[in-house]
């Protein structure tokens, strides 16, 4: 039986390495769409005045789930356009890699809604703090190891992009956030440069790449 599996998962790991360059294609238009939808969330709910722990935690929970059902319609686009299934042994593969850090930022925000005050601006309450500077932070560590574990299946541009996120954001829980900034403004800043201007970099970054590379 072992055997078997060793088998299977040998064979996984070769399928992924030769479908390197169409996933490559295929995270253009979703880096692209999630960094659209980072970017527009982040200019509507500061200016929009989200601030309060909760609402903050709300709003981000929901655009997550826009993003997530945004780019499992464009990757199941891409599937049925390439005539491949969509739940195949290579998606479940990168899926487990990536979902200890994403569950762990999930339960940890929803840990922290439950803690926070609704009212904004509570400055006594830690949980306040926790909730508008460090879970930002958190979030974005978290994601980079998301990416960093599906690299190792998918193109070396995935554990760079990943390695990104977790160094810049251990960096920011390092040097602490400017004085000078507002919690709200400092969190809203986060949320947009990771998962709005990054993304949407990553994505035409691979666009003109892919396109130079057909040319060619």
């Amino acid at each position: 039986m072992e055997s078997n599996w060793a088998a299977e998962h040998l064979q996984v790991i070769r399928t992924l390495m030769e479908r390197s360059a169409v996933y490559r294609r295929a995270l253009a238009p979703i880096m692209t769409y999630n960094g659209a939808v980072g970017t527009v969330a982040a200019i509507f709910g500061w200016s929009r005045k989200i601030d309060s722990p909760r609402g903050f935690i709300a709003f981000w929970a929901c655009v997550a789930a826009i993003a997530m059902g945004g780019s499992f319609l464009l990757v199941r686009r891409q599937a049925l356009k390439a005539g491949e299934p969509f739940w195949s042994p290579p998606t479940r593969r990168i899926t487990q890699a990536m979902l200890p850090p994403l569950t762990a930022g999930m339960i940890v925000g929803a840990v922290i809604f439950f803690q926070a005050a609704s009212e904004p601006g509570n400055i006594g309450n830690i949980s306040n703090v926790l909730a508008m500077l460090w879970l930002p932070l958190g979030w974005v560590v978290l994601y980079g190891c998301a990416f960093h574990a599906a690299g190792f299946f998918m193109p070396r541009g995935m554990r760079l992009f990943g390695w990104t996120f977790v160094v810049a954001g251990c960096a920011l829980f390092a040097v602490g956030i400017p004085d000078q900034l507002q919690r709200v403004d400092a969190a809203y800043g986060i949320m947009g440069v990771f998962f709005g201007a990054m993304h949407l970099a990553y994505g035409v970054y691979l666009y003109f790449t892919e396109q130079h590379r057909n040319e060619t």
